[in-house]
C-alpha cells in the first residue's frame, strides 16, 4: 500500500487549495476498508492495460519489420507497397480502427472476437506503421561500408542483415522504441471503450459507483505516471547498456 499511500499523498498536495471544493479522498483512503476495496479495484487495472500493451509492442515490432523490408528494396513496387500501407494506417484514428476491429472483424471472418484480443489486434496493426518507419530508418542508417564488408566476407542478403547490419541498427533505434512503447501504454486506455477491464475502464465503473470523478480520475493520472515512469527509467537503462561506443 506505499504506492497508494504516495500517489494519494501527491494527489492531495498538488490539487487541495486550488479551489473551494470539497476533496472526497475518503473514496480512496487506505485506512478504510472502503478505500482498501477500491484501491485495490483500481490497481487490478495494471494486469490487463501492461498485457495488451505489451503483446502489441512485440506483434508490432515483428509486424513493422516485415511492412519495412520492402522499403529497403531496389524495386519500385515493394517501396510503394511499403508507402501505400504506412500512409494508410497512420491516417486512421486508433479509436476508428478500435471499433472497427471489434465490430467488424467478427462480421467479415466469422470469428468470435474478445476485447483483449480486438485491442491487441488494433493496436499492433496502428503501431506497426511507426514501427516501420523506426526500422527503416535505423537499417539505412548503417553506412554503406557496412554493407560491403558483409558482401566481401561472403554473406548473403540474409546472413548480412541478420549478423552484421540489425544488431548495429537495434541500438540506434533502441531510443524510439522507447518512445513507442510508450505511446502504446497510453494508447491501450482506448481498449477501454470496449469492456477491456484495464486502469482506465475501472475507473468509470469506480466513477459511476462514487460520484467522485476528480478523485478517482486524478487517482488514475497518477497511475499511468508512475507506470510510464517506470518504463522510461528501464529504457534509459537499455540505452545506457546498450549504447554504441564513441569514436
Amino acid at each position: 500500500m506505499t504506492l497508494s499511500r504516495l500517489c494519494i499523498g501527491l494527489s492531495a498536495f498538488i490539487l487541495t487549495g486550488c479551489s473551494d471544493y470539497e476533496w472526497g479522498w475518503y473514496v480512496l483512503d487506505p485506512s478504510t476498508e472502503q478505500g482498501q476495496t477500491n484501491l485495490k479495484f483500481l490497481l487490478a487495472g495494471f494486469q490487463d492495460t501492461i498485457a495488451v500493451s505489451l503483446l502489441s509492442m512485440v506483434l508490432a515490432m515483428l509486424l513493422g519489420l516485415v511492412v519495412a523490408l520492402p522499403a529497403l528494396s531496389e524495386r519500385k513496387e515493394l517501396k510503394a507497397a511499403n508507402r501505400t500501407y504506412v500512409e494508410i494506417v497512420r491516417a486512421i484514428p486508433v479509436l476508428v480502427l478500435l471499433l472497427w476491429v471489434y465490430y467488424g472483424l467478427p462480421t467479415l471472418l466469422d470469428i468470435s472476437l474478445n476485447h483483449f484480443w480486438a485491442g491487441v489486434i488494433t493496436l499492433t496493426i496502428a503501431e506497426s506503421a511507426f514501427m516501420a518507419e523506426v526500422f527503416r530508418g535505423g537499417i539505412q542508417s548503417i553506412t554503406k561500408g557496412q554493407h560491403e564488408a558483409a558482401e566481401s566476407l561472403g554473406l548473403n542478403y540474409w546472413q548480412k542483415m541478420r549478423l552484421v547490419i540489425f544488431p548495429q541498427a537495434v541500438r540506434i533505434i533502441l531510443p524510439p522504441l522507447g518512445n513507442q512503447f510508450i505511446y502504446i501504454l497510453k494508447m491501450s486506455s482506448l481498449v477501454s471503450v470496449i469492456g477491456l477491464s484495464d486502469l482506465t475502464r475501472r475507473a468509470n465503473e469506480l466513477v459511476v459507483n462514487e460520484y467522485l470523478p476528480l478523485e478517482i480520475y486524478s487517482f488514475l493520472v497518477l497511475e499511468y505516471l508512475v507506470l510510464i515512469l517506470c518504463v522510461s527509467q528501464c529504457v534509459r537503462w537499455l540505452e545506457r547498456k546498450y549504447a554504441l561506443p564513441s569514436h
